[in-house]
Parts: structure tokens; sequence; C-alpha cells
């Protein structure tokens, strides 16, 4: 996979959930802080997103306008600031409870005042990409005329679904989901490559041509013990040069960042799978299961085979 593809699988847990909320008059909603992401796609309507809660800086919203909350800190999403509020709690397992059922607008007597289309994604805190880790608060995408179109469809293709379910909806929401993810990360990305001045942390390391070409390397052949001179070879620089610029953009040396990277992949590998301690060592780099347990421990403060059994009884 590539590297924002990947950075995504490393933290994702579960399946994602999405619903679409009627609201009619004065309305506020209080979501409290949670373990993984959430958006919310305002429809029809207009809304306004308190992004710390009731005290925070209000943002408004118009039909189209699609927020996304990746760090999953708590946030109001109300008619208007000073609107009562409703308070929405976690599910066990972690996702937001379903909306009651939709009334027909035959039935109910009035159109809603807004209509909302939110989606929420469990993550694992624990293993947290930086390439996530760096997004703001709020990323908020207005609806602006030619812009999004990948991620506008998407918006749409969910809609359709969730408003009139059919055999499949269950796969192709939780499809589109995923999808929808991955098209709101790139859109923070491109916003971030191509908006005024000049790009940051690894918005800069994506768009720069030497060092995602040593990022895919390294996600693509994780296990190949790599060197500095290797890495800024395929990058067309020399070893300093190479090492300056990548630690700039990712905020780490090279070689630092490969054994990361080596680990998140054996976590993975661990959780998902019951593949031999030897095996996952390999599939990391690493030729002696020993050396391997001595690095995961080090980098999870527990032994890859206990690690393994605390997430199968999580």
């Amino acid at each position: 996979m590539d590297v924002l593809s990947d950075a995504v699988a490393a933290m994702r847990l579960g399946r994602p959930h999405s619903a679409i909320r009627d609201k009619y008059g004065a309305w506020g909603v209080q979501f409290g802080t949670h373990g993984g992401a959430g958006f919310h796609v305002l429809l029809r309507g207009s809304a306004w997103l308190l992004p710390g809660g009731a005290d925070a800086e209000p943002v408004a919203l118009a039909p189209g306008d699609i927020v996304f909350l990746v760090h999953g800190r708590g946030h109001v999403l109300a008619s208007d600031p000073g609107a009562p509020l409703e308070r929405v709690e976690l599910n066990p397992d972690g996702s937001w409870p379903a909306p009651p059922p939709r009334v027909p607008r035959a039935e109910s007597g009035a159109a809603p005042s807004a209509v909302i289309l939110c989606g929420a994604y469990q993550l694992d805190r624990a293993r947290a990409h930086p390439l996530l880790a760096e997004l703001p608060e709020v990323v908020h995408l207005p609806a602006r005329v030619g812009t999004h179109h990948s991620l506008r469809t998407t918006v749409e293709l969910l809609g359709a679904e969730l408003e009139e379910p059919q055999p499949g909806s269950d796969t192709i929401v939780s499809a589109l989901l995923d999808t929808m993810l991955l098209y709101l990360l790139r859109a923070w990305w491109l916003g971030e490559r191509h908006g005024t001045g000049h790009p940051t942390g690894w918005a800069a390391a994506l768009a720069d041509a030497g060092v995602a070409t040593a990022l895919r390397a390294m996600h693509a052949e994780p296990a190949r013990a790599w060197t500095v001179e290797e890495l800024g070879a395929l990058a067309g620089l020399s070893r300093a040069a190479f090492a300056r610029r990548f630690a700039g953009s990712v905020g780490l040396p090279p070689l630092a960042y490969l054994t990361w990277w080596r680990m998140t992949v054996a976590g993975r590998a661990l959780r998902a799978g019951d593949a031999p301690l030897r095996v996952v060592a390999q599939q990391a780099g690493y030729t002696s299961e020993f050396a391997f347990a001595k690095a995961f421990k080090r980098e999870f403060g527990v032994a890859p085979g206990r690690y393994r059994r605390l997430d199968a009884t999580a």
C-alpha cells in the first residue's frame, strides 16, 4: 500500500459507523471525548460547530460543508451556539449510538430544519501515525464549486445507501466510509500542499518527490536492511542532504522512522493473526527472534507474545 493508506491501516479498528440525523426547531448535540475520529456533513439547513464544547469559538456551517475531527475530542453541533444541548453517550464498543428511526415527512408534518450525515471511526491511539497526529483539531471543507469531486461523490453515494438501504448496504456503507476517510485525509493534504505558503510536516514530506520515494520504499519493503545511503540514492540526494530533508519534514531520522514503522507492522500482524513470532520477526526485518522481542518490548512496553494475548482479550 502507499504511505497514506498504510497510515490509516495502522490505526483503524473495528467497523466504522454512519447515520443520517434529522433535526427540528432549535437543537443541539454534545459529543463527548472518544478514542476515534468522526465527521459531519450538513446536507440541508444550517448549523454551528463548537469544536471544544459550548465555550469554544463557533464555526458556521452551510449546506454541503464537511467537518472532520480526527482527534476524538468533544464537540457540539447545534442550530445556534446558545441552543439547549442533548448529550450523546458512546456505546460499549466505542461507537456512537444509532439515531432514532427517521420519520417520513408526511407523518412528521414538518420538514427538518437541518439534515446531517454523521460518521465515526475507531482508531488505535497507541500507534497514532505521525501523519494523522499532526492534523488540526478541525478540518473544515466548505462546499465550494469545483472542489473535492471524489469526496463529494462518496458523500452522495453514502447518503443514498443510508436513505434507502438495499441488499448489501451494510457492506457498501462500510466500504464507502473507509473510502471517505482516505478522501478526507487527501483533501486536507492537498489543501496543505496547494494552499498559501509552503507545506510543512507530512504534507511537505508527501509533496517532496525524494522523501516520498524513500517513504514508499520503506513501506513497501520494511524488512529490507535499508541504509541511509540507499534511501538517499533513491531520493536522488546525498546521504547528508537526504537525512536533513527527511528529518525536517517527517520529524524522525530515516532509520528511526523505519524502526517505528517496522514495529507498527509487527503489532498489526500480532493483532490480526496467529503467525509464529519467528515469521512476524522476519516480516519486521529481524533475523533473530530474540532481537525482535527485545526491540518490540522497548517500543510497546510488553513482550510480543503478551501483546498478542492482551489484544485478544481486549
